[in-house]
């Protein structure tokens, strides 16, 4: 697994207007980004015992957590991802499900991931049978996402985090979204061997330093 250096500034709104203009001069816009953005719909996992909320809360070195999720409201192609942090460096996998393995996850239907055949998708199994995880609760937000080819850096720029509280139909469309907390807004800065000091100026503002920011313990507030 190769890691990525990840930074997390908590941001406001007037924030994102200065952030977004200095992005704009410097980096590109993601290929995925339509009119600039697109939305992220994502399903975490944890435990009975808040695994996952609780080593995140109480900074443990090394950590993982799974989602699932669909970018722009399509769900032709659900992504399967693990994310694993250690210390400011983090990696993710992937694999691809079906709307209707998607939908057999988020319903509880997880016998058929045994006999899959998919690395990704049996650890999940491997670890809902020995973790005792389960779907937690649904993320949704607004991103923002720019990139610099060299150190293969990027930037995005996340507002709008809504939480589904009890909810994990996540392919549901009517499923009820409210607003997490205050409405933060967190920008993440990724790269690999150096970030090219153009971007780290532009991603500088005052008075703000980085921080363990996580939208899935943003929409934990609720339950």
């Amino acid at each position: 697994m190769d890691f990525r250096h990840e930074w997390k500034h908590e941001i406001t709104a007037a924030d994102i207007l200065i952030l977004r203009q200095r992005l704009r001069a410097v980096m590109k816009p993601d290929l995925h980004a339509v009119n600039g953005r697109y939305q992220v719909r994502s399903l975490y996992f944890d435990n009975a015992s808040d695994k996952v909320l609780l080593e995140k809360i109480n900074g443990i070195k090394y950590r993982e957590k799974f989602r699932i999720r669909f970018y722009n409201g399509d769900t032709s192609k659900v992504l399967l991802e693990k994310k694993s942090k250690y210390g400011g460096l983090g990696t993710k996998q992937s694999d691809v499900l079906t709307k209707e393995e998607a939908q057999a996850v988020a319903d509880g239907n997880w016998e058929w991931m045994a006999g899959s055949g998919r690395g990704l998708l049996l650890e999940l199994y491997t670890k809902m049978r020995s973790q005792g995880l389960y779907p937690k609760t649904i993320v949704d937000y607004t991103r923002e996402p720019f990139v610099y080819a060299p150190g293969n850096v990027r930037v995005t720029l996340d507002y709008h985090i809504c939480t589904g509280i009890t909810c994990t139909d996540f392919l549901n469309p009517d499923c009820v979204m409210v607003p997490a907390g205050d409405q933060a807004a967190v920008m993440e800065v990724k790269w690999d061997a150096f970030l090219p000091d153009i971007v780290r100026d532009a991603v500088q503002l005052k008075g703000r330093r980085t921080a363990a920011f996580s939208k899935y313990q943003v929409c934990r507030m609720y339950g």
